[in-house]
């Protein structure tokens, strides 16, 4: 059929590196499971180069389920890579203490994090991956929804991100959607760009 590219989305962590080994074409990520989701990654991270140049020294939020979060665990390497300090936040059974390592934290304390971070990227909850879920909504709004007031705690240049799909009144309430710091549709507007990039490096073989 002469096909030079497969985009994969899959349930099964690893499936696209599987069936590339069984392929003399590029096999792009688009989503295994819990593991990875590259190009998403690649659009939040643009979005904060847009933002702030050079990211070293920075300080960016992970916040909420990061534990089923493909988009987060891409994020976090990509983000380590840049000499960037990626802070994860949340309570336990969203995110293991495991995930603390060079140039990653782990907090619980979501309103002593937000005056120290430049961004934060807010997480979904993914219910449907839980047998059981291990802390109840009122709990989780309690410490982790990002709201008019902790909005306040944020230093005024920082921004406020989500790779979607959101949740109001879980992650986040009305407030973050009138935020001038909310970058959700600028995240949204890079999609299609770094995909085309991503295509064209790999179709045309040309450095960007």
């Amino acid at each position: 059929m002469g096909v030079s590219v497969l985009v994969v989305r899959h349930p099964e962590a690893g499936f696209p590196q599987r069936l590339a080994l069984g392929f003399d074409g590029h096999v792009i990520n688009a989503g295994d499971g819990v593991h990875a989701h590259p190009t998403q990654a690649l659009l939040d991270i643009y979005t904060l180069i847009e933002e702030f140049g050079d990211l070293k020294g920075r300080a960016i939020a992970i916040v909420g389920d990061v534990l089923h979060s493909r988009v987060a665990h891409s994020a976090i390497r990509g983000l380590s890579r840049l000499g960037t300090t990626v802070v994860l936040v949340g309570p336990e059974g969203f995110l293991p203490s495991t995930y603390a390592g060079e140039g990653v934290r782990v907090e619980r304390d979501f309103d002593a994090v937000l005056p120290n971070v430049d961004a934060v990227i807010l997480l979904r909850i993914q219910r449907e991956r839980f047998v059981a879920m291990p802390i109840s909504d009122e709990e989780y709004v309690a410490g982790y929804r990002l709201d008019r007031r902790r909005l306040g705690l944020l230093r005024k240049e920082a921004i406020v991100m989500h790779p979607g799909p959101y949740n109001r009144g879980m992650e986040l309430d009305d407030s973050v959607l009138d935020f001038a710091g909310w970058r959700y549709a600028r995240q949204v507007h890079h999609g299609v760009a770094i995909r085309m990039a991503v295509l064209d490096l790999l179709v045309n073989a040309r450095s960007l």
